[in-house]
C-alpha cells in the first residue's frame, strides 16, 4: 500500500494547510453495507469527524453489496490489494487473521472497556476486530397467547426448560388458534442457521465442533447431547410444530406479527417492526434452558486492519474514535442494533431503560456465545446448515451429524489444524 499524500496543497498560499495535507496518509476501508442508505450515512458522518479531528490520517470509504463483499476481500488478498481498514463478519474474522487477510489491531484496552464481549473479535489471545452494535435474537410471544395457553412467563433468571418449552409447544398446537406453534426462521438460509439455531445445540450441551481443541467436531456434533439435539429439533417438524424448509419467506417475515404462529425465533432487528405492528401485549423471551443453560449467537460485522497494511496505529485511531458512544447509539437508532455499551444504550432510543427493546441488551450481555473463534468456522457452518437442513427434512439423525463430523474433520486436517 502506497502512501498518498496531496501536492495540491503546495500551490496553496497557506504554509501551515499545506503541512497538515501533506502529513496525512490515506487509510482506504472496505465497508460491506453498499446500498444501506441509513448506515452508510451513519458511517460516513463518523469518518468526516475523524478527518477532520487530527492531521495523521484520511480515511476514504468504498462500500460493496453485502452479497459480494467477502468474495471481494479474497480475491483482492490473492491479488496482493487489500484495502487498510476491512469490514469483516464477526465469525469470519479467525479465517482471515489466520489466511493473513488481517493482523493484529494495536488498540488499548482501555478502549474497550464496559463494551459487551461478542464485540471484541479476539483470536490467539490478541484484538483483531472491534464492532459498533451486536445483535442477539429471543423468543418472540405475545401475553395474551401465554396466558390463554396457561404457560408461565420466563424471564433471564428462570428460562423456560426444555420441558417447559415442549408443553408450550403441544398447548399451542392443540389450541388450533395457530398455523403454526413455532416459527423459527426456516425461510433463512446461510449464516442464520449457525447463528440462531447452534445456540439450541450449545443448551443441550453440543457444539459444532470441540473448542477445547478445535482439531475436530467428534463427540461435539455427534455426542449423545448432539443427538438430544437432533432428534427435538427433527419432531419441531416430524410433529408439525414448526414450517419446514419451504417456509414462505412472506410469513417467515409477517407470520407473527399475523398472528399465525404462537412463538417465533427472530432477531432485534425486527423488534420494531413488531412493535409497530400494533401488538400491545409482545414480549422478547430469552432462549430456553435445554440443560447447559440458556444461549444465543452473538458477534455482528466489525472493523480491523488488513495484513499487508505497514500502518495499523492509523486504523487503531480510527476505530478508537468510532468507539464514541454517540457514535454507537447513532447506529442503534439507525439500524435497530444493540449499541456495544451500557452509556450508549441509555442514549439510544430503543435500548434505554424502559426503551421497548431495552431487555436484547441484557439478553447479549447475558446469554450470547460466540460461534466457534477458528479459521474452520466459514467451512463447518456451511456444513452444519446443510446437516440441519436435512434433518428437518426428515434424514437419519446420527448418520447425518456422522457424516457432518467426517466432513468438517477432513477440512480440519487437510489445512493443517488450522494452526491449533
Amino acid at each position: 500500500m502506497k502512501l498518498k499524500t496531496t501536492l495540491a496543497a503546495a500551490l496553496l498560499g497557506s504554509t501551515g494547510f499545506a503541512g497538515m495535507a501533506m502529513a496525512q496518509t490515506e487509510l482506504t476501508m472496505w465497508y460491506h453495507g453498499g446500498g444501506n442508505e441509513v448506515e452508510s450515512n451513519i458511517l460516513d458522518g463518523i469518518v468526516s469527524e475523524f478527518n477532520a479531528a487530527q492531521t495523521d490520517w484520511m480515511v476514504t470509504v468504498e462500500s460493496f453489496p453485502q452479497g459480494s463483499y467477502n468474495d471481494s476481500v479474497v480475491a483482492a488478498a490473492l491479488a496482493g490489494n487489500l484495502p487498510c481498514i476491512l469490514d469483516v463478519d464477526g465469525p469470519v474474522m479467525p479465517n482471515w487473521a489466520w489466511a493473513g487477510y488481517m493482523q493484529a489491531l494495536p488498540i488499548s484496552e482501555a478502549a474497550l472497556e464496559g463494551h459487551l464481549d461478542a464485540t471484541i473479535g479476539r483470536y490467539n489471545g490478541e484484538v483483531y476486530s472491534v464492532g459498533l452494535w451486536d445483535a442477539a435474537v429471543a423468543m418472540y410471544t405475545r401475553q395474551s397467547t401465554l396466558d390463554a395457553l396457561g404457560v408461565r412467563t420466563p424471564s433471564l433468571d428462570e428460562p423456560w426448560s426444555l420441558e417447559e418449552f415442549n408443553a408450550a409447544l403441544a398447548a399451542a398446537k392443540a389450541s388450533g388458534d395457530f398455523e403454526y406453534a413455532f416459527d423459527v426462521g426456516m425461510a433463512w438460509t446461510g449464516e442464520w442457521y449457525p447463528y440462531a439455531f447452534s445456540p439450541f445445540l450449545q443448551s443441550f450441551g453440543g457444539d459444532i465442533v470441540d473448542r477445547s481443541t478445535y482439531l475436530t467436531a467428534e463427540g461435539a456434533l455427534n455426542g449423545d447431547a448432539a443427538l438430544a439435539f437432533g432428534e427435538w429439533w427433527q419432531s419441531l417438524f416430524t410433529e408439525g410444530y414448526a414450517p419446514g424448509t419451504s417456509q414462505d419467506p412472506a410469513d417467515r417475515d409477517g407470520g407473527f406479527v399475523e398472528g399465525k404462529y404462537a412463538f417465533s425465533w427472530n432477531g432485534n432487528w425486527a423488534g420494531k417492526v413488531a412493535l409497530e405492528s400494533g401488538i400491545d401485549d409482545l414480549l422478547f423471551l430469552p432462549a430456553p434452558d435445554f440443560g447447559n443453560g440458556s444461549t444465543i449467537g452473538a458477534a455482528s460485522w466489525q472493523y480491523g486492519v488488513s495484513g499487508t497494511w505497514e500502518h495499523p496505529e492509523g486504523a487503531a485511531a480510527f476505530v478508537e474514535h468510532a468507539l464514541q458512544d454517540n457514535y454507537l447509539a447513532a447506529f442503534s437508532d439507525g439500524i435497530g442494533l444493540i449499541p456495544s455499551t451500557a452509556e450508549a444504550a441509555a442514549m439510544s432510543q430503543d435500548y434505554n431503560e424502559g426503551g421497548a427493546l431495552e431487555v436484547f441488551f441484557e439478553l447479549s450481555n447475558q446469554q450470547a456465545l460466540v460461534r466457534p473463534v477458528t479459521p474452520g468456522y466459514v467451512v463447518a457452518a456451511k456444513v452444519f446448515e446443510k446437516a440441519l437442513a436435512d434433518i428437518a427434512n426428515g434424514a437419519d439423525v446420527a448418520d447425518t451429524l456422522d457424516a457432518a463430523v467426517d466432513e468438517i474433520d477432513s477440512d480440519i486436517e487437510s489445512n493443517g489444524g488450522y494452526g491449533h
